[in-house]
């Protein structure tokens, strides 16, 4: 890696910590990770360049876009008749993206750096994937990053493939579980655990019902008891990958080599959104740059029954609308659910209080005439085109997912269900993240403004970064350098 950078002097005579190399994986790198981000937005070009900058760039393989001979994206059009055909035919796409991918960023790398697959566990078919990536790109991936879920058979599989492996987790308890259950067993190749901060990092998160949502902690207490847990199973010198919240590393000079912590790699998710090698289109680069603080919006509707972060557009205030617009409701009069309301084409009869009658007749006024059946036995009421793209999703239903609380869909035979109703207060996560994905015509500000924008809580940073100033938008190398920098 050459010399070690020297500390660096801001204008405002701050004075930042060399940041140096760090043994990750078997190999010396910058203590820099790129944060995956998945369908379609993690891709082998950023990945690739960011590896070549010498840190370690992130593929995503969630659904990630194949390519035809002539280069051009392949569109990932459904044909099966029923939801497993449909999701046999998703885990070829993903598979075939992913191998894709993995090809570009390992040609752009050149060897410099490292390369890593990232995969949500509660992906459909997310095994299955993996194994077929790694089979189909031998030697182009050195690491595994998974999350989303308890990804007990991740260090299995990295065995299986000689290569190294980066749980993402919240808590030290978390990662107990997975070391005393199956990674002790492979503890050499453990190459990192990755401490994602529950509030502040973009897309799924991994809040437990124990932990408050709205009183955001303080991160260090939190990776200090990791650190100490992981010292209990000798892994004094496995580095702790810090993602979420990571945005200038001068404000977390009392993380680099302090003891207390030991080694400290910081990962950034956001940031690398705004490159001239992020796929995403301009559209939502732009939406970027005018971000307040705030505008990111810690929610529950993901069909994972995660909370995720994203910013808060159209498409998220009506999913809020959506769920405020609902009311309990009986089948017969019970207790205070006196009052009958007629609801359905049919208008069968249901039993609301009186001031839920109320609210739902104000709401049909408005237009709202539509009433959805939840698993929990409310109702939510919507517009009828809404109700019909709702129950058109729902049945389009491709299995991206292992379960899917939005369209009852799960990966287990023989009922292939979660068994519950599917739940119209969430939503088709594939259709929209690969809406936004791939907006690139002359509509794409309305398109990504009606669609899913995964986003971490810093985000809104981009409008006040001088870094950014006058809509600059950096190659992955600039941004490496300037991060380097401490800013």
């Amino acid at each position: 890696m050459g010399a070690p950078p020297r500390g660096q002097t801001h204008d405002d005579g701050m004075v930042m910590k060399p940041i140096n190399a760090i043994r990750m994986g078997g190999t010396d790198i910058l203590p820099l990770v790129e944060g995956g981000k998945g369908v379609s937005i993690s891709t082998g070009i950023s990945a690739g360049h960011w590896a070549a900058a010498g840190g370690a760039g992130t593929v995503s393989i969630v659904n990630a876009d194949s390519y035809d001979r002539d280069g051009n994206v392949v569109p990932q059009i459904y044909h099966g008749k029923t939801r497993r055909e449909r999701h046999e035919e998703l885990i070829d796409y993903a598979i075939r993206g992913g191998i894709a991918q993995a090809r570009i960023a390992h040609e752009i790398a050149g060897g410099r750096g490292r390369i890593h697959a990232n995969i949500l566990w509660e992906m459909g078919g997310a095994e299955r994937v993996i194994n077929g990536v790694l089979e189909g790109a031998p030697g182009m991936i050195q690491g595994l990053t998974c999350g989303a879920g308890m990804p007990y058979r991740l260090s299995e599989i990295a065995a299986r493939f000689g290569i190294h492996y980066y749980p993402i987790v919240s808590s030290a308890r978390a990662f107990n579980a997975l070391w005393r259950r199956s990674y002790h067993k492979t503890g050499e190749l453990l190459g990192a655990v990755v401490y994602e901060d529950p509030w502040r990092a973009g897309g799924h998160n991994g809040l437990s019902n124990t932990e408050n949502p709205l009183a955001p902690e303080d991160p260090f207490p939190r990776v200090l008891a990791l650190r100490k847990q992981m010292r209990a199973f000798g892994l004094d010198d496995t580095p702790i990958i810090m993602a979420g919240g990571v945005w200038w590393l001068e404000e977390w000079q009392d993380w680099i080599d302090n003891p207390e912590l030991g080694p400290i790699v910081f990962q950034f998710g956001t940031r690398p959104l705004l490159t001239r090698e992020s796929p995403i289109p301009d559209a939502w680069k732009q939406r970027l740059l005018t971000l307040k603080k705030g505008d990111v919006f810690l929610n529950r509707f993901s069909p994972t029954g995660f909370y995720s972060s994203a910013v808060n557009n159209s498409f998220l205030r009506e999913l809020r609308g959506r769920s405020e617009r609902q009311i309990p409701f009986s089948p017969e009069a019970l207790g205070e659910h006196t009052a009958a309301l007629a609801i359905g084409a049919r208008g069968r009869q249901v039993y609301v209080t009186p001031a839920d009658a109320q609210r739902a007749r104000l709401w049909i006024e408005e237009g709202h005439t539509e009433a959805m059946r939840t698993p929990d036995n409310t109702l939510v009421f919507v517009a009828p085109e809404r109700a019909r793209e709702i129950l058109a999703d729902q049945g389009a239903c491709m299995g991206c997912l292992s379960e899917c609380r939005f369209s009852n869909w799960s990966q287990k035979p023989p009922a292939y269900s979660n068994g519950h109703k599917a739940d119209p207060r969430s939503y088709c996560i594939q259709k929209t993240l690969q809406a936004a994905a791939h907006a690139h015509g002359p509509d794409q500000a309305e398109v990504i403004d009606h669609n899913l924008m995964f986003g971490g809580t810093n985000a809104w940073r981009f409008a006040t970064d001088p870094f950014y100033a006058n809509g600059f938008v950096p190659t992955v190398a600039q941004l490496l350098e300037r991060i380097m920098t401490g800013r």
